[in-house]
């Protein structure tokens, strides 16, 4: 008898192909995965896939509809915080509207909805953070994601938030990079790279993220949660680790600044989660920095 009916949102990304990935074998839950066009995790078996656009609110109701889901995770966002930035609108409609779209689904369906969220709701002035802390995000990217915890937080329906920092990660056909995987693939063909040294962050591996969404669903916990890697590190200090790990050249990694780089978009100068409540509700214990290098450079190889 299936306990449980989970729909995992953004399921072709990094973080829905792990989530997908350990949740496809338990007996006890019915899962559907739905992504934007062809599903681009095709062998992992014990699931059902569908394309479809989450800013699309027809196409999720008949998703509603059909399953009936207990829970979403819901892991699909406009990630890019510089596209963001130059692409308001869309970013407005992703990570907000989409979302103030799902409570509604959630809300008429008695659905718990479990969402991913981001540090860059906070202005980094005062790191490491709590899951009480204020948030005071400082681009069009953190705004939006902000706006939409407020969304889920005011709605009546029954919720976990699970906040990140810093993805990487390796799965199939992805779309889009990460830290790690632009740091390995650009010193591996040659390329320098500039670096920022005044950007702190938390590098956190998919596959804790994942086991804590899981660990959340599966707990049936509510609230919000932080979830990240443990170590607070500069961006160009991530990236020293990654090629001494990977035995690449250091030496095409120029350091730079926040303020020199002219990103579109702010960023919180420095980040980082507190981690005691994850550790102790969910026994989260993610993997440092070298130890998820590790795990990333096997499946590299098993590519």
């Amino acid at each position: 008898m299936k306990l449980k009916t989970v729909v995992v949102t953004g399921s072709n990304g990094l973080l829905g192909q792990k989530v997908v990935n350990l949740l496809a074998q338990r007996p006890a839950i019915e899962l559907i995965a739905t992504g934007l066009g062809y599903n681009r995790n095709p062998e992992t078996k014990g699931y059902t896939y569908h394309s479809v656009d989450v800013t699309n609110s027809l196409a999720l109701r008949k998703i509603f509809e059909t399953y009936k889901p207990t829970e979403v995770i819901h892991t699909a966002a406009m990630t890019n915080v510089d596209a963001c930035e130059k692409d308001p609108i869309t970013c407005q409609k992703v990570n907000v509207e989409a979302v103030a779209n799902l409570c509604e689904l959630c809300k008429e369906f008695q659905t718990k909805l479990i969402h991913v969220s981001t540090d860059f709701i906070f202005d980094g002035k005062e790191g490491l953070y709590t899951e009480e802390a204020e948030p005071n995000p400082l681009s069009v990217y953190g705004k939006a994601k902000y706006e939409a915890e407020k969304i889920i937080i005011s709605s009546s329906i029954s919720y976990a938030i699970a906040r990140t920092i810093l993805l990487y990660g390796v799965a199939p056909n992805l779309s889009r990079t990460n830290i790690v995987l632009w740091i390995i693939q650009s010193l591996q063909a040659g390329k320098a790279i500039q670096v920022v040294s005044d950007q702190y962050r938390s590098p956190t591996l998919a596959e804790d993220l994942a086991d804590g969404l899981v660990a959340i669903l599966l707990k049936e916990k509510t609230g919000i949660y932080h979830l990240s890697g443990p170590e607070v590190m500069s961006i160009l200090e991530i990236a020293y680790t990654v090629a001494d790990y990977f035995e690449l050249d250091k030496s095409l990694i120029t350091p730079t600044t926040t303020a020199a780089l002219g990103q579109p978009a702010l960023r919180p100068p420095r980040t980082g989660f507190i981690l005691l409540k994850a550790n102790l509700e969910l026994g989260y214990n993610p993997h440092s920095l070298r130890n998820g290098l590790a795990i990333v450079k096997q499946q590299l190889e098993d590519l």
